[in-house]
């Protein structure tokens, strides 16, 4: 037979006014609770009738993903993070693809695809703070990653600056002096690149390191061609780096290649550091030193922001903006 909730609630110990609670998302759960009574539903394999209560409450039980690439390791991984977590809260996610531009981001924010979710997790690269507050007052709306909304819709993010400044403040403590960084994109206006870039000159500042504009590389994307690229033209300029801090793991993964073209070691000849703790990045030799955001709680805030949206519970209260934890994780490439 099915499991039924007073079943969860005594497999949880707990009452069937808490498991409704945590079906229905409700904010008054402690997380230890929330988890066992998770844990018991997931061994009881208990389904709830979730077609009849979003119909009774109006809703689809759909919530939006829209993110600026899907073939990217580190959107892959937030999107099915995501995914799981959303599963435990009873919905399902739609992902879209808006390659970074406006018109896709805008689109999918205002065409008929605003009417079949209950809410809509972003990663904006393009739309302006303006347009974000102004879709966030029509829809629930979460935005991830670096691009400001001007405190208009709720925001997950790491301390960027702070992470990037704690990547440069480790290889200068390896005693590297010229140290580079690749990743700038000023064709985007989301602040990601830059908020990086500032982290990057506070720790050489700190370090009384010269900011050599010759440094630092633009790239046309995060991917590995152009770590590939913007490395050898910082090797073939002269004289070369000692370290490099690069704004993505792909970045650095096609940094390492360009480096073995080289004939150069990582990293005895060059250390490198890139950013997004990707799989490969653990797995390629030399393993990969890189600042790892906790991608588990950027999905479990990003939705429970979204659930306290769609179900209500704050009201008119102001957005919120949250920060995650981020760590340096010091691997082969960077001692």
């Amino acid at each position: 037979m099915a499991a039924k909730l007073k079943d969860v609630a005594a497999r949880a110990g707990v009452s069937v006014r808490t498991v409704s609670n945590v079906v229905n998302n409700a904010p008054a759960v402690a997380p230890a609770t929330r988890e066992r009574v998770l844990l018991a539903i997931e061994e009881l394999q208990y389904r709830p009738n979730l077609a009849a209560r979003n119909l009774r409450q109006g809703r689809t039980g759909l919530i939006g993903l829209a993110v600026p690439e899907v073939s990217s390791p580190y959107f892959g991984e937030i999107a099915e993070l995501l995914i799981d977590a959303a599963q435990h809260r009873g919905w399902t996610v739609l992902i879209d693809r808006t390659d970074g531009t406006a018109e896709r981001e805008r689109r999918l924010l205002e065409g008929s695809e605003r009417h079949t979710v209950d809410g809509m997790i972003m990663s904006p690269w393009s739309l302006t703070p303006e347009e974000l507050g102004r879709h966030s007052a029509s829809m629930p709306l979460v935005v991830l990653g670096e691009q400001e909304t001007g405190g208009t819709a709720d925001h997950v993010a790491i301390d960027n600056v702070a992470a990037a400044r704690e990547a440069t403040a480790h290889l200068a403590g390896l005693g590297r002096r010229r140290i580079a960084a690749i990743g700038l994109q000023p064709q985007l206006t989301n602040g990601t690149a830059e908020q990086r870039a500032q982290g990057y000159r506070e720790a050489l500042a700190a370090a009384a390191l010269p900011a050599e504009p010759s440094l630092v590389k633009t790239v046309a994307s995060l991917h590995r061609a152009e770590g590939v690229r913007a490395m050898r033209e910082l090797l073939e300029a002269g004289p070369r780096p000692d370290a490099v801090f690069c704004f993505s793991d792909e970045l650095a993964l096609g940094a390492v290649r360009a480096c073995h073209d080289h004939g150069l070691r990582v990293p005895s000849d060059v250390a490198l550091i890139g950013f997004d703790d990707i799989e490969d990045g653990r797995y390629c030799v030399p393993s990969l030193a890189t600042v790892a955001p906790d991608k588990p709680q950027i999905a479990e805030r990003a939705l429970q922001c979204l659930a306290d949206r769609v179900y209500g519970r704050l009201g008119s209260h102001p957005a919120r903006q949250v920060t995650v934890p981020h760590r340096l994780v010091v691997r082969e490439s960077a001692v």
